[in-house]
């Protein structure tokens, strides 16, 4: 049995000064600068594209703001570029379809950020450097000076939801029944929304339960039997009001309430896994399932970031 707490871990939540949080002023300790410091880049990157992005045509304010923009700004920085950032731009153009905003305001977002990475927009609002930064930006938010990768993937990715073509707009997996990865991530920052208008973390009330497979490579073709095993064990354990997902291809989840008896209810699990699994000799030799108890991390963010990593999971 493997139940561990805490498997995935994640970045420490850092109030800004002008958010009014943190302690006291002086020295703070080196884990909290360390992640202001990774996290200043994307909040600046963030910034600018809104702002190019509404000097560009973005028609409502308020519309702008989805959580895979910071997943799009962490990929940019990371990777010092829109080339690095394809996976992340497809979960944004997904996200932009699902709220019913059109294609071409979503490519003249994405152009608006190309945009930004062309010109440099240093200079403080209202400073003339920053105005005529901002004239450049439109200039170069051309959709038609847009790299032509980036562009079909964004207008594909866009059109599979709009058009209803993409599993992820289902309520449910066709293959296990549960719902799918889209729903929890709706799910979650719903969570993390009501956490921040109370001042609480969402890893003191939530936690996830995550099954993982794992199978021989030459007996890949048995991992949809094991899925569907694993979504029916998880359904009659955590048989609450948890919520259920499929991540990826080999993990399923419940996103359960912290109390004494999800520990319980995790040994339950993986022995009836391992019951259901015993039935057939062959998911016996050629597969296991791995349970694992996981804190939520501070901020939705890393959330998003966790459930990647989850889903990735082989």
């Amino acid at each position: 049995m493997d139940v561990s707490a805490g498997d995935v871990q994640g970045v420490p939540f850092v109030l800004r000064d002008e958010q009014g949080g943190g302690g006291p002023r002086g020295r703070q300790p080196t884990v909290v600068r360390e992640a202001r410091t990774e996290r200043e880049p994307q909040v600046a990157l963030r910034r600018r594209w809104r702002t190019a992005s509404l000097a560009c045509g973005w028609r409502f304010p308020d519309d702008w703001e989805v959580a895979e923009l910071d997943l799009v700004c962490s990929a940019v920085t990371r990777s010092g570029g829109l080339h690095g950032a394809g996976a992340a731009l497809v979960a944004l153009a997904h996200a932009r379809a699902a709220v019913g905003t059109g294609l071409e305001e979503t490519l003249g977002d994405l152009a608006a950020l190309h945009g930004v990475l062309q010109v440099d927009t240093g200079a403080p609002a209202g400073d003339t450097a920053h105005t005529d930064a901002l004239d450049a930006i439109a200039e170069a938010a051309d959709v038609d000076a847009l790299p032509t990768r980036l562009l079909r993937i964004v207008a594909v990715a866009w059109a599979e939801v709009a058009l209803g073509d993409v599993g992820a707009t289902e309520v449910y997996d066709s293959l296990t029944g549960l719902p799918t990865e889209t729903y929890l991530r709706t799910r979650l920052s719903e969570l993390y929304r009501q956490a921040a208008r109370d001042g609480v973390s969402v890893a003191e009330g939530h936690l996830l339960v995550v099954i993982s497979l794992g199978f021989d490579d030459g007996a890949a073709y048995l991992r949809p039997a094991g899925m569907i095993l694993a979504a029916d064990v998880l359904r009659q354990v955590f048989d609450g009001g948890e919520s259920h997902a499929v991540l990826g291809t080999s993990t399923v989840v419940a996103l359960a309430p912290r109390s004494d008896d999800v520990a319980r209810r995790a040994v339950r699990l993986r022995r009836e896994l391992t019951e259901r699994f015993a039935v057939d000799p062959q998911l016996t030799e050629a597969g296991s399932a791995r349970v694992n108890v996981v804190r939520l991390p501070a901020s939705h963010h890393d959330a998003s970031l966790l459930l990647e990593s989850l889903a990735a999971r082989q």
